[in-house]
C-alpha cells in the first residue's frame, strides 16, 4: 500500500480533493448493476475472482463495486496517486505489472487470492493501447486457480479525457449501466497456452460492453 510520505503534500491535496468530488458525483449517478448477485452471495470459503475491467472505465465501475478488493496498479508515480484514490473505495492495492517487478507482483497477487481476497487488473493499462489484453491477468488466474470476471460499463453522460484510455468521467446524475460477465476458470494445460487466449477475452469484453449499451438504451426507453 502507497505510503502518504511517498507523495508530496500538493499531491495528497489534489488527492482529497478530488475524492470529495468523486464521491459527491457519485452520489448522484443512477447506477443499475447486472450480473452481480452471485459474486455478493459466495461463501467465504469459495473461490476467489480475477476482475478484468478497461482503464477508461475504472471511476464508474470503482463506485459501482466498492467493497474490498486488491487492485493491481503500476508502481510509477501516477500509480502511486491512483493507489490513494482507489483506498477511497474500499479497495487495496498490489504495486507491479509485466513490466515493472512483474515476478513478484504476480506471487504476491497470487497469495491474495489464496487468502480470499479478489483482485482487480486493467488488462489495457497502465500505457495501452486502449482496450488491448495483456496477458497478466490470465497468467495469474491459472495459476491461482481463480476464475475470470470481466466488468464493463456504460455511461449515457459524461466527460472523457483526451488520453490514452479515453478515461471517462460520468455527469451529474449520469445514467450508469454496469454488467459483470459469468466467471470463466483457466482449465488450460500450461500457463502458456492460457496466456495465449488473450485475444478471446478481449472479444468478451468487446460483446459485454455491446451487451451493456443495449441494456443502458432499453433503460433509456423505459
Amino acid at each position: 500500500m502507497t505510503s502518504p510520505a511517498t507523495l508530496d503534500w500538493r499531491t495528497r491535496v489534489v488527492i482529497t480533493l478530488g475524492s470529495w468530488l468523486i464521491h459527491a458525483l457519485g452520489t448522484t449517478w443512477r447506477v443499475q448493476v447486472h450480473g452481480r448477485q452471485a459474486l455478493l452471495a459466495r461463501a467465504p470459503e469459495a473461490s476467489r475472482v480475477v476482475f478484468t475491467l478497461w482503464h477508461g472505465q475504472l471511476l464508474p465501475l470503482l463506485w459501482a463495486h466498492r467493497q474490498p478488493t486488491a487492485a493491481m496498479i503500476s508502481e510509477h508515480k501516477d500509480g502511486d496517486i491512483l493507489a490513494r484514490l482507489v483506498e477511497t473505495f474500499g479497495f487495496f492495492s498490489v504495486r507491479g505489472s509485466s513490466s515493472r517487478g512483474g515476478t513478484r507482483v504476480l506471487l504476491e497477487a497470487v497469495q491474495v487470492l489464496k487468502r480470499g481476497a479478489d483482485i482487480a487488473i486493467t488488462p489495457d493499462g497502465p500505457r495501452g493501447p486502449r482496450y488491448s489484453f495483456a496477458p497478466g491477468a490470465l497468467v495469474l488466474a491459472h495459476r491461482a486457480s481463480a476464475p475470470v470476471v470481466s466488468m464493463v460499463a456504460h455511461v449515457d453522460r459524461k466527460w472523457q479525457l483526451r488520453s490514452w484510455d479515453g478515461f471517462e468521467i460520468p455527469k451529474p446524475f449520469a445514467r450508469v449501466t454496469i454488467e459483470y460477465g459469468e466467471p470463466v476458470t483457466l482449465d488450460d494445460p500450461d500457463v502458456r497456452t492460457a496466456a495465449a487466449r488473450t485475444e478471446e477475452f478481449a472479444q468478451r469484453m468487446r460483446e459485454a460492453l455491446a451487451r451493456v449499451e443495449v441494456l443502458a438504451g432499453e433503460r433509456a426507453r423505459a
